[in-house]
């Protein structure tokens, strides 16, 4: 079979690879790929500056958003051949740590975890891929075109189920968020948002192409100006970051209003360093009981969440968010950077 593989640590690396077809334990699944996303991780994993092979191989084979359909499952383990499917991305570490032995094994404590893709562990961009049925889960029949979302919306909707969790410390009744972000992670963060019936605002720097349309049709509102001006109108309840640009990251931690709380989803490079008025910001947040937390991975119950929330939103919209289908024998083209790009989405069903 073919699969997009990578030596990680070595930029220019990436190719498609012929590899042995998986060998499936009698308890696997064993599921024929259909697609992968792309995302800013598997692009550091291509320019060598991250991702780790299995022990005593050199190659990776990479992809952690993923989309299958069941070519053979196991009798008793609750899928059936033809089910679509996405595989959960972390595995607990083998210790394992205290929040591992719980299935929360997106809290790891001691960094032991493996990731299909990513780390230690083959990944999902392979025209066949074997998972344990335990961290596969089914889609909706109808997500069969557009369940690759599946993984950053998982990332989303555990960021949800933190802020809720934070916010039962004492009444809450959001009415509002502000997204700060537009990419896959922010427009799904909105999805969400519009879902729980909640006022619904989504920052971006760009004036045209898909994204302002998609926040609208969302029901949404969208913004071009200034992070800090528009909190401050605005004062929302909720903030979910997903930018990881320094300056709106800032901004975003005061941006509340009182009782406020911030979920930071978007990662950002060190060494940029900017002036921070630290002592106006700790005194804000500790005079308004706010809450700053992060938030990344997700556990088997978020993917769930994340399942439930694709079945309920409009098919049109989430099409919507794939700009591209990039065939796997053109995988060059799917890493290229384009402006109108939302989601990329590399295509593995073809033989040669």
């Amino acid at each position: 079979m073919r699969a997009l593989t990578v030596l990680p640590g070595q930029a220019g690396s990436l190719e498609v690879a012929e590899v042995p077809d998986p060998d499936p334990g009698e308890e696997d699944l064993l599921v024929e790929g259909l697609a992968m996303g792309i995302c800013g991780t598997d692009r550091e994993i291509a320019a060598g500056r991250y991702g780790w092979a299995s022990p005593g191989r050199d190659r990776l084979v990479i992809g952690h958003e993923s989309l299958g359909r069941v070519r053979r499952a196991p009798q008793g383990s609750g899928f059936s051949e033809g089910d679509y499917v996405v595989g959960v991305v972390r595995r607990p570490d083998p210790v394992p740590c205290g929040a591992c032995a719980r299935g929360k094994f997106d809290m790891c404590r001691n960094g032991r975890y493996t990731e299909r893709g990513i780390r230690e562990l083959d990944g999902y961009g392979s025209q066949l891929w074997r998972v344990d049925p335990a961290y596969a889960v089914r889609l909706d029949p109808n997500l069969a075109e557009t369940g690759v979302l599946m993984e950053p919306a998982s990332v989303v909707a555990k960021a949800w189920d933190e802020i809720e969790r934070i916010g039962a410390r004492s009444w809450f009744e959001p009415r509002s968020v502000l997204v700060t972000g537009a990419g896959p992670i922010g427009l799904l963060a909105a999805l969400l948002g519009v879902e729980r019936g909640l006022d619904v605002h989504v920052l971006d720097r760009v004036t045209g192409g898909p994204k302002p349309r998609l926040v609208r049709e969302l029901g949404a509102t969208y913004h071009d100006e200034d992070v800090a001006g528009l909190a401050g109108k605005l004062r929302p309840d909720i903030v979910i970051e997903a930018t990881g640009a320094a300056p709106v990251v800032l901004a975003a931690m005061t941006a509340t209003g009182p009782y406020g709380i911030v979920c930071l989803t978007g990662v950002s490079s060190a060494g940029r360093r900017l002036s921070f008025d630290t002592g106006a910001a700790n005194r804000e947040i500790v005079l308004e009981n706010d809450v700053v937390f992060g938030s990344v991975n997700a556990n088997f119950h978020h993917y769930r969440l994340a399942a439930d929330a694709l079945a309920k939103a409009p098919a049109g919209w989430l099409s919507g968010l794939v700009s591209r289908r990039v065939p796997l024998r053109d995988f060059p083209g799917a890493f290229e950077r384009r402006d109108d790009d939302v989601k990329v989405v590399l295509t593995l069903g073809e033989t040669r």
